[in-house]
């Protein structure tokens, strides 16, 4: 019964994500082919994502039909793999899924932003007669002080924010990552080397680093990413040590090392894979982190700054206006809430599934 309720449920989803990229497409028809005869690649690649996902949804439902058909055909599996037993832990949380939905939409709305943002995020027009109006169904959001549409700021600032958060992610999970893991395998002096070093730098307050950085060299998209995934490794660093310190111990390690694997490949092949689990949970708080670091960056003036659009300089235009234009802070504010609250929801859904101690309890 559980094996056969999966599919309908990714049907279901197949079926609902189809109906939205017809929606979109019936509603911005104009803008999706007309994106064809400009050379502008963001427009272009977010109309080609809107046409190829019909064809994917229908194929995806094909294939789940055919799945579906061949269990039932089949015997049904006697036992079940940690990463199944997981993935039923996860799914069974409600809000980590809740979480899962929120950013999922919100990155497909930054994806398509040309498609969906119904004027240029930067343009200036009539700002006496376009400034300061507030949310209506021409401006969903309202406008700012140099009438500008909030919801299509909104929308490209999605763009900025969401991607550094990813982006900053990556970079702090690979340095941490390959950090911890050589200084749990070799251990001893090695081990005392690399740690003080993270000791240090943990006892350096990160916020006022990444100040002190974005103040040495100008802020941009790429700056603030490695500025953000370097001062925020750290964390990584240490949930891998220890995991390699208590892996390297194993049997099947001993067995890789009798049979001469070098150093490397048992790193790479064997102790990073059985140490993923808490780098996954990590990871998925860290990039909520990454958002608010921007946030605030940005706030303060010394992040992304204007007119390029993010959530954090957005909050930092609307400051001066609460009592005239209170939209202008309160929309992007709540969208940055809600975007770091779906992150923490999600690394405690994970952390909760990936327990090997209390799946094993449970389940078998």
């Amino acid at each position: 019964m559980a094996a056969s309720g999966w599919p309908d449920r990714r049907a279901a989803h197949a079926l609902a994500f189809a109906a939205a990229m017809v929606l979109l497409l019936t509603w911005r028809h104009e803008r999706v082919f007309a994106a064809f005869a400009t050379p502008h690649v963001d427009r272009w690649a977010a109309s080609l994502f809107v046409l190829l996902a019909l064809p994917a949804s229908v194929a995806l439902l094909i294939y789940d039909a055919r799945r579906r058909r061949n269990q039932q055909a089949r015997p049904a599996a006697q036992g079940r793999s940690l990463l199944q037993l997981a993935w039923r832990r996860f799914t069974a949380n409600r809000l980590a899924i809740a979480a899962v939905y929120v950013i999922a939409v919100f990155y497909l709305v930054a994806l398509m932003a040309p498609i969906i943002a119904g004027y240029d995020p930067s343009a200036l027009e009539d700002v006496l007669a376009t400034r300061y109006q507030p949310p209506s169904w021409a401006h969903p959001f309202g406008t700012d002080e140099f009438g500008r549409d909030l919801f299509s700021r909104a929308v490209y600032g999605a763009r900025v924010s969401l991607s550094i958060g990813l982006l900053a992610m990556l970079v702090a999970v690979f340095v941490g990552t390959l950090y911890g893991a050589i200084a749990g395998y070799f251990s001893g002096l090695v081990d005392n080397a690399l740690m003080r070093l993270v000791d240090v730098l943990i006892a350096f307050p990160t916020f006022f680093l990444m100040l002190m950085l974005v103040g040495m060299f100008e802020a941009g998209i790429v700056v603030l990413v490695f500025i953000l995934g370097l001062t925020s490794w750290t964390s990584t660093a240490r949930f891998v040590r220890g995991e390699i310190l208590s892996l390297k111990e194993r049997e099947f390690i001993e067995g890789a090392r009798a049979i001469g694997l070098p150093a490397h490949l048992i790193i790479a092949r064997h102790l990073i894979p059985n140490a993923i689990a808490p780098v996954l949970v990590s990871a998925a708080f860290m990039v909520g982190g990454m958002i608010g670091a921007e946030a605030g960056l940005s706030f303060l003036g010394i992040g992304i700054r204007p007119p390029t659009p993010s959530w954090g300089n957005m909050i930092s235009a609307g400051q001066d206006a609460l009592f005239v234009a209170w939209w202008i802070a309160f929309f992007p504010g709540c969208l940055l809430a809600l975007t770091i609250t779906a992150f923490s929801l999600l690394s405690d859904g994970l952390r909760d599934a990936l327990d090997p101690k209390t799946l094993m309890r449970k389940y078998l």
